[in-house]
């Protein structure tokens, strides 16, 4: 039950343990919209999961119910919650001791005091693989959102004349975009000498009304569904593609330090994240996690999707947008203002010397509201004040095998983008 800011979530497999008392809200494949068949894909494995992988899916679902359950505007500073997570593991040896680091992973990604307690799976079933006749394997798996990042890497990966198939992996959150994913995967397809692609689409909508619209845990989520997938394709590295330039989204304002601007694919992130299945796993060959493009900006992955021999109008077909994708209502998909709409605009106008994406809103336009250009003109503060070295290490810290001074290089470039930007939308735009 949810007590302002609070929420203790207790999930239960079908069949499972009961929570023992009463305050716990009781979750499970009940509290999404899909049967489990649409949730965990319609792509048939050629193998079975382990223990491990289907542990760790099961843990991310959890988390992502118990972060959308929980409204940030209850809370006393309207942001942190304090959140109690109870899973059930099958492989619960191995998990013995990783509830601190998957407490500490949630806090870093959502900046909320998690609670998370493991316990033994009750009635567990072994999945059996769906083999197809061929039993064909992927030779290589990354995750497919619909935004133009995921797009380029497919490209690039699809031309790079490996016989063995590509598996992507596409998550839907809500009904509404699917057919702008499909369309971003149609593009891919259609590129000329390609390598077989195999396609695996997951839906991913909580149930329930008045659900938190920021989704923190959105990307863990994701990560550990394509973990799952590649454990059974006997796949050894999952490729999560996102420039580096909003992987390491540097704060436009003090306001928006830590988790107020995401950090699904920090490498901070992404290194507690492989920390951790090795952990559960007990294997260092186990699958991890990397980010492709984590040292170039938007406007070098536009380049890079262009050089695959994707069209421009492949690129502006993409989705990138930071607003949550069950808010989309139709018309344009992008709302042309968030910091990851800014970030887009500025690398296809670098890339392409324009701009043809048709946005809801223009930042720097007079019809819309302050508060609508809020992100606009945090990001003119941004780029005209000095950036530093030390800049780069004052929200979140970077693993120790990450060089700083490369990091540094890399926003900069960024940022020479997003000036840009701010000089071909005009004097106006900047005086908005």
């Amino acid at each position: 039950m949810t007590t302002g800011s609070e929420l203790a979530v207790w999930w239960r497999e079908p069949g499972g343990d009961r929570p023992p008392a009463g305050w716990w809200t009781e979750v499970g494949e009940g509290s999404f919209r899909e049967n489990e068949h649409r949730i965990t894909g319609r792509h048939r494995l050629p193998g079975y999961v382990p223990d491990w992988a289907e542990d760790l899916f099961r843990v991310a679902r959890a988390a992502f119910i118990a972060d959308k359950y929980t409204r940030r505007a209850v809370a006393r500073d309207r942001w942190t919650r304090r959140i109690r997570l109870s899973v059930p593991v099958a492989a619960y040896e191995t998990w013995r001791g990783a509830d601190t680091r998957l407490a500490a992973l949630l806090q870093i990604l959502t900046a909320d005091l998690w609670e998370v307690e493991l316990r033994p799976l009750v009635g567990h079933h072994v999945q059996e693989a769906m083999s197809d006749s061929e039993d064909v394997r992927a030779g290589e798996v990354s995750t497919l959102s619909g935004g133009l990042d995921s797009l380029s890497w497919a490209a690039v990966r699809a031309r790079a004349g490996l016989s063995t198939p590509m598996l992507l992996v596409m998550f839907s959150e809500g009904n509404n975009l699917v057919g702008l994913q499909r369309r971003v995967y149609e593009s891919v397809e259609r590129l000329p000498g390609g390598r077989p692609l195999m396609l695996l689409e997951m839906s991913q909508t909580p149930s329930g009304q008045r659900l938190e619209p920021s989704s923190r845990t959105r990307g863990l989520l994701y990560a550990a569904g394509a973990v799952r997938a590649a454990a059974a394709h006997g796949v050894g590295t999952v490729h999560v593609p996102e420039n580096g330039q909003l992987a390491l989204n540097p704060p436009l304002t003090p306001a928006r330090s830590a988790a107020c601007s995401t950090r699904s694919v920090h490498p901070w992130t992404l290194a507690r994240l492989n920390e951790l299945i090795v952990a559960v796993a007990g294997s260092r060959r186990a699958v991890q996690v990397a980010n492709p493009w984590a040292w170039m900006t938007k406007g070098e992955v536009c380049k890079a999707g262009s050089g695959a021999g994707l069209s421009v109008a492949d690129l502006e077909a993409t989705l990138s947008c930071g607003k949550s994708p069950t808010n989309y209502r139709g018309g344009p998909p992008n709302c042309g203002i968030c910091f990851p709409c800014l970030v887009r605009r500025s690398g296809l106008l670098f890339a392409h010397e324009g701009d043809s994406t048709r946005y809801q809103d223009s930042p720097w336009s007079s019809e819309i509201s302050v508060e609508r250009r809020k992100n606009w003109r945090a990001l003119q503060r941004w780029l005209l004040s000095p950036y530093t070295l030390s800049d780069v290490l004052t929200d979140v810290p970077l693993p120790p095998d990450t060089d700083p001074v490369a990091a540094f290089d890399l926003i900069m470039r960024g940022r020479g983008e997003l000036t840009r930007l701010l000089g071909m939308a005009g004097e106006d735009a900047v005086a908005a």
